[in-house]
């Protein structure tokens, strides 16, 4: 299939530029492949599409505020550094996106303040990688602990610049999953964020079981696709990790004819990156670029929780692979003629 047949009319009003009230209080829509039923429900009430013995499949990454803004030395001027991933812990080398990129050179060195105007942090320059990235070492004598409170302290919120605003204090704790752990992305696992304690003590109450894995969403799964012919795409790899009671878990409800249900397409592409001979999910942990596009054979999961994604998106291309694409098309009409929410903090939809 061609990018172009992805494409579709989306409202800008549509993108949601805030989270529902509640988390667990957004609009969920369901869809039923097998009969292409469309429902229209609330997000609290995903908890009657499943029972005793299902799973759900969750991403523990954790946001980290890597958008930090600093003095370049000697002229002041101010410079916007987006951390993007740690290349080295022990020197902290970290791949960054630096802007304005005509100002920064290699050796340059940038400061970071706090509000008082102490010094909290300096970089140095020592590499470029694009035409907007650059290698820092970040110079900082503390523990790692104490580096990532310093950069917690910097650092804003990085909502996708589609949102169309500064961050808030609210965005600290709603761009973040309540069950997030482990800290490495810089985009949060959207679908996520409609889960609320309460309705995870519901579904535990009921039988389901959860399973976690890591995958630290990188800028690369937003960067717009380039070329017409999919296959011809290249994702940025992603750090990943499926440790073995995930595996137990999901491959026990697998082999019971369970629902395993994906919570979000970075848990999708997690599994799909780590199938067996015997089509079972298997530990792992490393790096992952897959790219799920129309047609493709899904091993692990049989449902799926996601948000409503931009026209051209990989993951609009990724859901349609795993509802079909006809389907998918007709829910995004019936979506935009019901004034569903897109994008992170948009609505949801399960796809049975």
């Amino acid at each position: 299939m061609k990018l172009s047949q992805f494409n579709f009319n989306l409202p800008d009003e549509l993108i949601a530029k805030y989270p529902s009230k509640e988390r667990d209080e957004s609009k969920l829509m369901v869809v039923h492949r097998d009969t292409g039923k469309i429902e229209h429900r609330i997000f609290k009430e995903l908890i009657h599409f499943f029972d005793e013995g299902d799973v759900m499949i969750f991403n523990n990454t954790k946001v980290f505020p890597a958008r930090l803004y600093g003095k370049k030395e000697k002229t002041g001027a101010r410079i916007e550094v987006f951390m993007l991933r740690e290349l080295n812990r022990r020197s902290r080398l970290w791949d960054v996106l630096v802007d304005p990129a005509r100002k920064i050179r290699v050796g340059n060195k940038l400061y970071f303040n706090y509000p008082d105007g102490t010094e909290a942090l300096v970089a140095e320059v020592i590499d470029n990688t694009t035409s907007r990235g650059r290698t820092v070492r970040f110079l900082f004598d503390g523990t790692d602990e104490e580096f990532n409170e310093t950069v917690f302290k910097l650092g804003k919120t990085p909502l996708p610049r589609y949102i169309k605003r500064d961050p808030e204090d609210s965005d600290k704790d709603r761009y973040q999953t309540i069950y997030a752990k482990e800290l490495g992305a810089v985009a949060a696992p959207t679908a996520g964020l409609h889960f609320s304690t309460e309705l995870m003590k519901r579904l535990e109450l009921l039988g389901v079981n959860f399973a976690e894995l890591t995958l630290h969403i990188g800028l690369g799964t937003f960067r717009p696709i380039e070329v017409e012919d999919l296959s011809k795409h290249k994702m940025d790899a992603e750090y990943f990790k499926i440790p073995e009671e995930a595996v137990n878990v999901v491959n026990s409800s697998k082999l019971g004819k369970k629902k395993v249900c994906s919570i979000g397409t970075t848990s999708m592409r997690s599994v799909e990156s780590s199938v067996s001979a015997e089509g079972l999910l298997k530990s792992a942990e490393g790096w992952t670029n897959k790219f799920i596009y129309p047609p493709y054979d899904f091993n692990i999961a049989n449902s799926l929780v996601t948000n409503f994604h931009l026209p051209k998106s990989s993951l609009f291309i990724m859901i349609c692979a795993f509802a079909g694409y006809d389907l998918m098309m007709e829910a995004y009409k019936e979506a935009i003629k019901e004034k569903y929410r897109f994008y992170s903090y948009g609505d949801a939809m399960l796809i049975l």
